[in-house]
């Protein structure tokens, strides 16, 4: 997998193959409750998460945008953005 991961502002890699499965899914609701309006997580995985995009949908709604920017036998490569999101 080819993954460009030079700075880029409002964006903030999250590279879950580092993280031991059954920690993934509660590390990743985490880092997304913590992004702030207009900010993005670029996700890095090994594989196609799509049982937790439906759980991020039901979590998160139409705040949540889902830009998929790789994906082939490697792995995933997805930018998880926020929107909307009351300001705290």
């Amino acid at each position: 997998m080819s993954i460009q991961l030079d700075p880029e502002p409002n964006v903030h890699v999250f590279d879950a193959r580092g993280i031991a499965r059954r920690f993934r899914h509660s590390a990743i609701f985490g880092a997304l409750g913590a992004l702030r309006n207009g900010e993005s997580m670029r996700f890095i995985n090994d594989h196609d998460p799509i049982p937790l995009l439906g759980q991020l949908t039901q979590r998160f709604g139409e705040h949540l945008t889902v830009s998929y920017r790789q994906r082939d036998q490697t792995g995933v490569v997805i930018d998880f953005g926020v929107t909307g999101l009351p300001e705290e």
